[in-house]
């Protein structure tokens, strides 16, 4: 047995540091996206408040992801490569249920868009959906993650108030894009994803700096 595992670490390391320490990076981003989110969910649970969240920005976001996910998916990459996307999805519908619910907005319409969207995602996962559109929506997601990001920066600029924004979500988001910089590099050499996790690690770190600013001014108030 200690053999075969032997060569089996041998095999694996004649792949080369570039790629083990890219498969290492896609372990860490993996466990960071864990609980990504929680800290924000947390944030507007324990203030019974979504102030200072853009509700559309985490909408476009959940498309983003929503999108991702599927283009990965359906092109058989690695699933190391993108295994966070399931796990922020998951994060993504409970913070979207708590932002939706402080800003009173669980109404019929949300609910009759939550079902359409369970049954685009039953066939993406089916794979019985049009491989055809994902290739055409994929391009879309960089400048849809970018505004989600833009908005909820703009959220905070414009209240001045980043109570109930988590800073370390984002602090970890910049963090989670730009290991994924690296393992994209390296592994898929896809450069429509490299740009998006470019522009996504740039735009995280902006969002954690306001968030910064504003919620010590906020304290100081």
């Amino acid at each position: 047995m200690s053999g075969a595992l032997r060569d089996v670490v041998s095999e694996y390391l004649e792949r080369g540091p570039v790629l083990v320490v890219a498969d290492l990076l896609s372990l860490i981003t993996v466990s960071s996206c864990l609980v990504i989110k929680v800290p924000q969910i947390n944030t507007i649970r324990a203030n019974k408040s979504s102030k200072g969240i853009s509700v559309l920005g985490l909408c476009l976001e959940l498309f983003s992801y929503t999108v991702m996910l599927s283009y990965n998916y359906t092109s058989g990459y690695d699933f190391l490569s993108y295994m966070e996307y399931p796990v922020l999805l998951l994060q993504e519908y409970a913070l979207i249920y708590y932002a939706f619910k402080y800003q009173d907005l669980l109404g019929r319409r949300t609910q009759v868009v939550a079902i359409l969207y369970s049954i685009v995602g039953t066939l993406i996962y089916l794979k019985l959906f049009p491989i055809i559109i994902l290739k055409f929506l994929v391009p879309f997601c960089t400048p849809i993650g970018a505004t989600s990001k833009v908005l909820q920066l703009l959220a905070i600029l414009r209240t001045k108030d980043a109570s109930s924004v988590s800073r370390t979500t984002w602090a970890l988001s910049a963090f989670t894009n730009m290991t994924r910089i690296y393992t994209v590099f390296f592994q898929s050499h896809d450069w429509m994803l490299l740009s998006n996790f470019l522009i996504s690690t740039f735009l995280s770190a902006s969002v954690f700096t306001a968030a910064c600013v504003y919620k010590k001014k906020a304290k100081a108030e």
